[in-house]
């Protein structure tokens, strides 16, 4: 029994059970790689405007600090629990340890929706989240970032109550931070580069004609919205897109500058336009050379996976892939190359570990360092999870997982167990 639950968790701990008997880790040292070391749960009371006082729970758990300080984002949406949280952290380990940084995973956020709140009021809010973590969090401790519903200004914001405490700036508290305030260039751009690089990549390795290729993207935030821009500058057409106010279609291929401009300034694609709309049921299974889903978590279920029509599966949210789907995929290897989440979207937190890395040194660098170095370091983790799929015969899901929780499991082996 755990305080952990729901769905995403289970899902979780479907997936570190198939990587566990692949590996073949006894029983007994299973718990103690899968469960979080910490968890902290808290009320965020704060001020509204209209004079009330509302209560919201938030919530920060770090899956281990075996490698490092811990290192993930923080989310505000309706949907936020402790067990979804807890999913996050366990596959934000692997994913550090996949990449090769020296960071165990954290996840964190609040339960809240955000269309019912206030600038003013997401600022108390974002404030008081801080005030409360500060006892559980630092730059050797635990590093935060954005994630859903938060975004550069949340973190200028937890950077600023963090140092008002400490009586001087820290700005390696967070990361994802807005560039006058310590953050880097490169950072807001970073996991959706990664994604279209991987993409293209991949594309390359199967002689896909980018100048000809198509792509969907299913959500259109930070991630889907720069993914689908680097990919119609490598010569694709962006055919779909969809939020959660709806999708677009165009066979002629959309305008993504203009839709991130207009999301920019409106908060979602709603309005867009009215021709273009279609059906965000269809998104998924829409036929194309490159499908990113860049939303939640558990889109794609076994029958969605059976309907893929695209030629590489790009993950750019966390998790959107179901154990069920797993196996579907597994069978259709021939058909879908799949880019498996913890390697596919880990470019946001390697240039966040680079932004870590420059406030410490506070020696910043230059826009196109910081690409070379997250291609770099997403190549190599590229070629190692191939390398392991065909030696071992496993998917790229499971190769990728694999060599996260190998070196996890060999970090904790050779530092023992205290005391």
């Amino acid at each position: 029994m755990t305080v952990y639950s729901g769905p995403v968790f289970d899902m979780a701990v479907n997936q570190f059970g198939v990587i566990a008997n692949h590996l073949a880790i006894p029983m007994d040292e299973r718990d103690r790689l899968l469960l979080p070391k910490r968890a902290i749960t808290i009320s965020c009371p704060i001020h509204r405007d209209d004079g009330s006082i509302a209560v919201y729970e938030g919530y920060r758990v770090q899956h281990h600090l075996t490698l490092g300080p811990t290192k993930g984002g923080t989310r505000f949406a309706p949907s936020v629990d402790i067990g979804e949280v807890a999913a996050l952290a366990i596959w934000m380990s692997w994913k550090c340890a996949l990449v090769g940084l020296p960071y165990g995973g954290a996840k964190g956020g609040i339960t809240v929706d955000l269309s019912t709140i206030s600038k003013r009021e997401l600022e108390a809010l974002s404030r008081r989240y801080m005030q409360e973590m500060i006892p559980f969090v630092g730059p050797h401790i635990d590093v935060m970032a954005p994630d859903m519903g938060t975004n550069e200004q949340v973190m200028a914001w937890f950077m600023d109550t963090y140092s008002m405490y400490q009586g001087r700036t820290v700005t390696e508290i967070v990361t994802g931070k807005p560039v006058s305030s310590g953050g880097t260039l490169g950072r807001r751009e970073a996991t959706g580069r990664g994604v279209a690089h991987l993409a293209k990549r991949v594309m390359n390795q199967l002689s896909i004609n980018l100048n000809n290729a198509t792509a969907v993207i299913q959500g259109f935030g930070n991630v889907g919205s720069y993914a689908a821009l680097d990919l119609q500058r490598f010569g694709l057409k962006v055919i779909a897109v969809s939020d959660h106010t709806g999708a677009l279609y165009d066979k002629a291929g959309l305008d993504i500058p203009g839709l991130m401009q207009h999301t920019a300034q409106h908060g979602s694609l709603a309005g867009y336009s009215n021709q273009l709309a279609c059906d965000p049921a269809t998104i998924l299974t829409m036929p194309c050379d490159v499908l990113v889903p860049a939303a939640m978590e558990r889109v794609i279920d076994a029958e969605t996976a059976q309907n893929l029509k695209c030629r590489v599966l790009a993950e750019g949210a966390n998790g959107p892939t179901t154990p069920e789907a797993d196996l579907v995929l597994e069978k259709r290897q021939d058909e879908v190359f799949l880019i498996p989440d913890i390697l596919c979207n880990s470019g946001g937190v390697v240039v966040s570990y680079f932004e870590w890395v420059q406030d410490l040194q506070q020696l910043f660098w230059e826009e196109e360092e910081v690409m070379r170095r997250e291609y770099q370091i997403l190549d190599r983790a590229f070629d190692t999870m191939a390398a392991r799929a065909k030696a071992d015969g496993i998917s790229h899901r499971t190769a990728a997982m694999a060599i996260g929780v190998e070196k996890v499991r060999a970090a904790k082996t050779t530092r023992g167990l205290f005391p």
